[in-house]
């Protein structure tokens, strides 16, 4: 019984089973027919062989029946072959096949379908194919942005991001319990959405149009425009392009503050140099030694700003590149001795004592060194140890050979028992104009000594590190790589 069911379902749901059952109900209506106005005329027209005719009657409405039975399912065959086709080849391109066709030739109206099937998967593939090359033409965009580039969609998942975005995402996940935010009334929180950029997407979603706005996490600073994704008049989402512009902020920094800072610098000199001016031009001096003080300060403070302005010209063409080294093989022993010489009457009228360590017997040869900028970092930094340093105590210079991961290199010391670095000042004092506290102010310095240093010390490829404690003493170390550039 059940085989009979799923046999009479297999006929009904199919076209061809309909099409075998409806010719089939028609002969069987066309014999029904013939049969009940027929059979009551044969009686009285065969009056004698009317059984035999009856019998003659159903055989042949049996064979007729048969032979449409057979007829049907030959028809039912011919269209169910093609229909077929046409089901398999819908099927493979619902699985992603666009490049399959249907081999149908007959001209009747299932042909012309399958030429405007074939048509129609052929468009396709082309489309497909179209839209697969737009894809992964985006895909490598996103994937080369150095930009982060995130997608969300209304109710703030992400639905697309570059590698740069997914990293930026995973690190500002962290920050979800961490990150201080007041409360937005009526506003849903968009849990997918990176806790900096929250705010952000509740008012590009609510606003509809693009915004640009700098977010701060911990020291970065991050560039974000966002921008809603509309259909008609719906926005569905929004995407953020964001940018790390923590360099350009901390340049624009410290573009500002050197521009306070030189014109703190030149403006101490100036307002001297009119203030002594104008005494003398007034006759405010009475006495020979005064008037000879005035000049004495001026004088001083013009040199103070001819100093100044040379290290301004010489650390902007360092960093521009255009400082002209001249690299030779040099012996940097007799630049010690020859920077120890020169500050030896100066230490002894601070009552300051020179030590060198550097052994008269050992020669430190450097192939690739400029002996006269090398003599300008010593000359600096003992400048600055011996400003720093006050009387009775000394300063010591020491030189030796040092490997490195088996690279050789010179290592120089410029050690002092001055009051010290404080702490928090240690990271800064190679930037310009450098300004430590109080108790270690410049006694006629320019703040561009340091950085001087540390740019020359780059150009050999070479390393410094300074090394102080508050009321004890500063150590700058110096690596200097014999060979020249590692």
């Amino acid at each position: 019984m059940k085989l009979w069911d799923r046999l009479a379902r297999l006929l009904w749901h199919s076209v061809v089973g309909k099409l075998w059952a409806t010719i089939m109900l028609l002969v069987a209506v066309v014999l029904l027919i013939l049969g009940v106005f027929l059979l009551q005329y044969i009686d009285i027209w065969f009056d004698e062989n009317s059984h035999d005719i009856k019998v003659l009657f159903i055989i042949t409405a049996i064979i007729g029946f048969l032979l449409s039975t057979f007829f049907a399912f030959f028809l039912s065959a011919k269209i169910q072959q093609p229909l077929l086709q046409l089901k398999n080849a819908a099927d493979s391109v619902s699985q992603g096949d666009y490049s399959t066709r249907v081999h149908i030739s007959s001209s009747d109206e299932i042909g012309q379908l399958a030429n405007t099937f074939n048509n129609m998967t052929g468009q396709l593939d082309k489309l497909i194919h179209a839209l697969n090359h737009e894809k992964n033409h985006l895909s490598s965009i996103l994937r080369s942005m150095g930009d982060s580039v995130i997608t969300f969609d209304s109710e703030g998942q992400v639905i697309l991001t570059n590698p740069s975005g997914q990293l930026l995402i995973n690190g500002w996940s962290s920050l979800e319990s961490a990150w201080e935010q007041e409360p937005v009334e009526d506003v849903p929180s968009f849990p997918g959405v990176p806790m900096p950029l929250r705010q952000l997407f509740q008012h590009v979603m609510k606003e509809g149009k693009d915004l640009t706005e700098k977010v701060h996490v911990h020291s970065s600073v991050w560039s974000v425009v966002m921008a809603p994704l509309q259909s008609g008049n719906v926005i569905r989402g929004a995407v953020a392009v964001i940018r790390n512009v923590t360099e350009e902020h901390k340049l624009d920094k410290l573009r500002r503050d050197f521009v306070a800072n030189i014109s703190h610098e030149i403006r101490t000199p100036l307002s001297m140099l009119q203030g002594y001016s104008e005494a003398l031009l007034d006759d405010i001096v009475a006495s020979p030694e005064e008037r000879r003080e005035l000049v004495q300060v001026i004088y001083d403070e013009s040199l103070r700003m001819g100093r100044l302005v040379n290290d301004f010209l010489d650390i902007a063409r360092m960093e521009a590149g255009h400082v002209e080294m001249n690299f030779q093989e040099i012996d940097l022993g007799l630049v010690i001795r020859r920077v120890h010489r020169k500050f030896q009457v100066y230490a002894k009228e601070r009552e300051v004592t020179l030590h060198v360590k550097a052994m008269e017997d050992k020669w430190l040869q450097m192939k690739q060194g400029d002996e006269d900028r090398l003599e300008q970092v010593l000359t600096n930094l003992m400048d600055n140890a011996l400003r720093h340093t006050p009387a009775g105590k000394s300063i010591t210079i020491g030189a030796e050979h040092l490997n490195v991961n088996g690279v050789p290199y010179i290592q120089l010391k410029i050690s002092d028992e001055g009051v010290g670095i404080p702490p928090e000042d240690v990271p800064y004092i190679f930037e310009r104009f450098y300004k430590a506290d109080k108790a270690r102010k410049r006694t006629g310095g320019t703040g561009l000594g340091l950085a001087i240093v540390k740019n020359l010390i780059d150009l050999h490829h070479g390393k410094i590190h300074v090394d102080s404690t508050a009321a004890t003493g500063t150590t700058f170390t110096l690596l200097l790589p014999v060979e020249g550039k590692e």
